[in-house]
């Protein structure tokens, strides 16, 4: 399989003690690229030092909606200067986290509103984050409407699926379909139209249901079994979903590797 984790944070500390064997382990499971979004100005430097280091990997540069509290305006400046200088497939992770009860919206829309600015002037897709936020996120897309990317870790309504699909996005899916209890998702993961979907494990986190526990540490090679319950999902051979969410991601990341 040449399978694309479209979502994959590599540069997180919690691989820092085994990166090279988590990196190996994904290779020889059929994971041919690894899309590594970084999360502020702090780790795009990070980010670029996987990415050289491991020829699978590829960046994504942007600022997380949960860390735009530490975040300040000349941040989006480094962000356009980083993105016109190192080679990147996307502006990510960028969006909306209503999830937890104290976020700050106005600070959260105001640097995703300049983001997607940033992505639509140098014409480059993005990695959305839409937790509890999906029709905000959608409100803005709609004005200021980059051209295209991925909507990360989706988990909405049929209707809101298909006005990303509308907007030109792709829907990510990973660990949280493997779950039986995910009964919506599995059935979106099943009958959404395949041309929309790409696969992720936003590793370390959303561990998929083999790992026994919500904690535990996610990996890019896990992608191989989360490809292989999307398959049967759909009633697919691995290969075929392998080869349809890899042009997915293609698609929608236009400067992915062939």
């Amino acid at each position: 399989m040449n399978l694309v984790d479209t979502h994959c944070h590599l540069d997180a500390a919690a691989f820092d003690s085994d990166r090279d064997a988590v990196v190996r382990r994904a290779t020889a499971a059929g994971i041919a690229t690894i899309v590594v979004p970084a999360v502020e100005r702090a780790n795009f430097g990070a980010v670029a030092s996987v990415c050289r280091e491991f020829p699978a990997c590829v960046p994504a540069y942007g600022i997380h909606p949960m860390y735009v509290g530490r975040a300040r305006a000349e941040d989006l400046d480094a962000l356009r200067a980083t993105l016109q200088r190192e080679p990147a497939v996307a502006v990510g992770e960028i969006g909306l986290d209503f999830f937890v009860p104290e976020a700050d919206v106005e600070r959260q829309e105001f640097y995703f509103v300049e983001q997607l600015k940033i992505a639509r002037d140098l014409g480059l897709p993005v990695l959305l984050h839409v937790r509890k936020a999906v029709d905000a996120v959608l409100k803005h897309l709609r004005r200021i409407t980059p051209v295209g990317g991925i909507a990360h870790a989706f988990n909405g309504s049929r209707q809101q699926a298909e006005a990303f699909v509308k907007l030109g996005f792709k829907l990510g899916f990973g660990g949280a379909m493997t779950h039986e209890r995910a009964t919506h998702l599995r059935d979106l993961a099943a009958t959404l139209p395949l041309a929309a979907i790409v696969l992720e494990t936003d590793a370390p986190d959303i561990a998929p249901a083999w790992l026994g526990s919500a904690k535990a540490r996610n990996e890019p090679g896990e992608l191989a079994r989360i490809a292989a319950v999307f398959a049967a999902l759909r009633g697919l051979a691995c290969d075929e979903v392998a080869a349809a969410t890899a042009a997915n991601a293609r698609a929608a990341l236009p400067a992915l590797p062939a």
